[in-house]
C-alpha cells in the first residue's frame, strides 16, 4: 500500500516533466503552447457557464423548495413496491443534473440513518452507479457542438435506470 502512496505522490510532477521534456525535445515553445491552451480552456468556460450555473440554480431550487421531498412522498406507494426506499428519490433525480448536489443529499441520509444502515449503503452504490447525465450533456456537447442529443439523452436515461436497478439488487444481496 505504501507503494501506492509514494507512486500518487509522484505521478503528477512526473507526468509535468514528461510533457516539458518531450516538448523541448521537439523544439517546441512549451510556454507558448501552455498559454494558448489556456486561453483556449477559458473560452470553453466562458461558453458553458451559464448553462452551470442554470443547472446548479434549478437543483437548488428543487432542494430549498421542498419539492423533491414532496415527490418523493408521492410516489412513495410505488417505491414500497418495488422495495426502493423512497428517500433515496431525491437523490436519483438530483444525481441527473448535480453530483455535488446528490453528494449533499447522500451526507443528508448519512447523518439521518448512518452510513452503515442498508439505506447508507444502497445510496453509496447508487451513487457509483449513475452519472450526471444533463451536466454531462450540456458540458460536452456544447463544445463539441453537438445539436441533436435525442438517442444519447434515452440511451443516457436507460443506463441510470440500470443503474439503479442494480444497485439495489446489489445492495439486497450483500446486505
Amino acid at each position: 500500500m505504501k507503494f501506492l502512496i509514494y507512486i500518487s505522490d509522484y505521478i503528477i510532477p512526473f507526468v509535468f516533466f514528461l510533457i516539458i521534456t518531450t516538448g523541448l525535445s521537439r523544439k517546441t515553445n512549451v510556454y507558448d503552447d501552455f498559454i494558448e491552451g489556456a486561453k483556449e480552456g477559458f473560452k470553453v468556460v466562458y461558453g458553458i457557464l451559464p448553462t452551470l450555473i442554470g443547472l446548479m440554480v434549478a437543483v437548488g431550487v428543487l432542494r430549498a423548495s421542498g419539492a423533491l421531498d414532496l415527490l418523493s412522498n408521492l410516489i412513495k406507494p410505488v417505491t414500497d413496491f418495488i422495495h426502493f426506499p423512497s428517500e433515496l428519490v431525491p437523490v436519483a433525480l438530483v444525481k441527473m443534473f448535480s453530483s455535488s448536489a446528490a453528494t449533499g443529499l447522500v451526507l443528508d441520509i448519512f447523518k439521518q440513518y448512518g452510513p452503515d444502515s442498508y439505506i447508507g449503503r444502497l445510496v453509496s452504490i447508487m451513487m457509483s452507479c449513475t452519472e450526471t447525465i444533463f451536466y454531462t450533456m450540456a458540458v460536452y456537447f456544447m463544445v463539441a457542438g453537438v445539436r441533436k442529443s435525442r438517442y444519447t439523452l434515452l440511451g443516457a436515461l436507460v443506463a441510470t435506470l440500470s443503474g439503479i436497478v442494480a444497485s439495489l439488487l446489489i445492495a439486497n444481496i450483500l446486505f
